[in-house]
């Protein structure tokens, strides 16, 4: 697609937006009952991770698994960290960058709908249906998904939210997503510089608003490590600084009530600006938890 095309269909997109709604979008799913929010870290890694680096720490690309049926984004070095009893079927993607989006490995995993934001929606139908006839695999269902607009996936309600990033589509809307199941409410965060306000009144932990609703789990990208505030990348990713004060903000406004002794976990962290880690074990603030390739946590509220 050119970029005339891209732009005369990102702007007819964005019109939808008034007769869309925020409304939720409702699918059947046949997700079995998992106590609280599974979540598996299939990478933790920004894109300058390639294999083992010289000290032998190893991070593939970022990427999770929800409750063993929903990837949020996923490329092909994840493939080998989905576990067999993992039966994904959907994928929610953050935006279009090729550490995190990678149609034909979501072909591979066997992925049946796609969900990613309208405001791209044209692109990734015509990669996902290049790569399937490349591959010889079904077509999975493309969805476009809204700012603010709800999808329900069984007992899993995912709302996409804006995140601050830019891609080399001028009006890609990069997302993060907030992830609610049985009174949790988990950010998931990557790509951004920080959350952005309109994400931070969508989640209800916008500090001026009443009647927001505090979230209780937090994963956020630390593409930058410890001392590294001032890098340039901070317009488009956020430092360990910058999450550790984010967090300090929801906390003392109320906005963020984890169960107790529950870390915040840190992923897309770049190779280059981040020690080892067993360094970022040892020197990372409270509650401030660097997560590990494979790691798996299941979120609650107690």
């Amino acid at each position: 697609m050119n970029r005339k095309t891209f732009l005369k269909t990102t702007a007819a997109s964005m019109l939808a937006v008034g007769a869309e709604g925020v409304h939720a979008k409702i699918f059947d799913t046949t997700t079995p009952t998992i106590n609280g929010l599974k979540v598996r870290f299939l990478g933790t890694g920004a894109a300058d991770w390639k294999g083992k680096d010289a000290r032998g720490e190893h991070r593939r690309l970022s990427s999770i698994v929800m409750d063993d049926k929903i990837f949020i984004d996923l490329t092909a070095e994840n493939l080998e960290m989905i576990p067999s009893s993992s039966r994904p079927d959907t994928i929610f993607y953050t935006h279009s960058h090729g550490d995190h989006y990678h149609p034909a490995s979501a072909l591979r995993a066997g992925i049946k709908r796609v969900f990613l934001s309208q405001t791209w929606y044209d692109i990734a139908k015509t990669d996902f249906q290049r790569a399937a006839k490349e591959l010889q695999l079904a077509m999975p269902e493309i969805i476009p998904v809204y700012v603010g607009q709800k999808v329900v996936l069984g007992e899993i309600e995912i709302t996409p939210l804006p995140a601050s990033h830019a891609t080399g589509y001028m009006f890609e809307q990069t997302l993060m997503y907030l992830v609610e199941k049985q009174g949790v409410r988990l950010i998931y965060a990557t790509d951004t510089g920080g959350i952005p306000a309109v994400a931070a009144r969508l989640a209800g932990i916008d500090a001026h608003d009443a009647a927001g609703k505090p979230i209780t789990a937090l994963i956020m990208e630390a593409t930058m490590g410890i001392g590294y505030d001032d890098d340039f990348r901070s317009y488009t990713h956020t430092s360990v600084a910058g999450v550790e004060r984010i967090v300090r903000i929801l906390e003392k406004t109320k906005r963020y009530t984890p169960a107790q002794g529950q870390p915040v976990y840190l992923t897309h962290m770049a190779r280059t600006l981040h020690g080892t880690q067993a360094e970022l074990d040892r020197d990372l603030p409270h509650p401030l938890r660097a997560a590990r390739d494979g790691e798996e946590v299941i979120f609650t509220t107690k």
